[in-house]
């Protein structure tokens, strides 16, 4: 069993006024074939988890630790990371002009498993995930993201998913932008994963539309760099009819 855990994760980054505590002391622990879903309002600290764990240089760990199956994470490059199972599905998916979807994918798929697939089972493999995101086949002669519109950008972080089949994936508000049809591709796409692989997940989003497709076994609420409350599936239900207000109050009043 894969296990990831953060325990009494400090995180800071650095503004024109100085250092500035993001996470401060986040404890989360996370299985194979878990979907944790991470909630909160605006500004605290979710999508900070989410760059910290795969290695953003823009944030600085200040105190705690990260590890996976006992492997600091922390002490990793980037590249190691994804190399010892970790996947990140950015709510910004970047362009990369001059490299097309098909040797962005290959190449990745190379150099997590240290050798190439067969070519014939590997276009195999594209073309059928490709299908079931419902993604034109021609989008694997076109630069990566390079045109794409928003809903195409996260349909293509899903088939990075399904294709380079890591261990652990955090999904950092994969839902944003997406119209209703868009939404349950994606989610489908992402439950794919999870019965092929065993997916672990970490599922980062203000709302709770996408928890009707992709069931979480857990949310943990973020307010202010911390877990404000966790609980099962209902939590994730009372949010929807509450808010956030009731987390807020309580972080001004502290």
């Amino acid at each position: 069993m894969a296990i990831l855990e953060i325990k009494d994760l400090h995180v800071s980054v650095e503004t024109e006024q100085g250092t500035k505590p993001i996470l401060k002391g986040v404890d989360l622990t996370a299985r194979d074939g878990e979907t944790h879903a991470i909630m909160g309002p605006n500004g605290s600290g979710k999508s900070t988890l989410a760059y910290t764990i795969a290695g953003h240089p823009k944030y600085h760990v200040e105190s705690g630790t990260v590890t996976l199956d006992g492997m600091d994470l922390l002490d990793m490059t980037v590249d190691a990371r994804a190399r010892a199972g970790l996947f990140l599905a950015m709510q910004y998916p970047v362009e990369i002009p001059g490299v097309t979807v098909t040797n962005f994918l290959r190449t990745a798929k190379t150099a997590i498993d240290g050798e190439a697939p067969a070519i014939r089972g590997w276009i195999k493999d594209v073309k059928a995930s490709m299908a079931n995101l419902r993604m034109d086949t021609s989008f694997a002669d076109r630069n990566v993201n390079e045109g794409f519109s928003g809903g195409e950008k996260k349909r293509h972080e899903i088939l990075q998913l399904e294709l380079l089949k890591p261990r652990f994936a955090i999904l950092d508000e994969t839902d944003s932008g997406l119209d209703v049809d868009a939404l349950r591709v994606v989610a489908d796409g992402v439950n794919r994963a999870k019965e092929g692989t065993n997916l672990g997940v970490l599922l980062i989003t203000h709302y709770t539309r996408i928890l009707r497709y992709i069931k979480p076994d857990y949310v943990h609420v973020f307010v202010d760099g911390r877990i404000a409350e966790e609980g099962g599936p209902e939590l994730a239900d009372r949010l929807e009819n509450e808010g956030y207000d009731r987390f807020l109050s309580t972080a001004n009043v502290n």
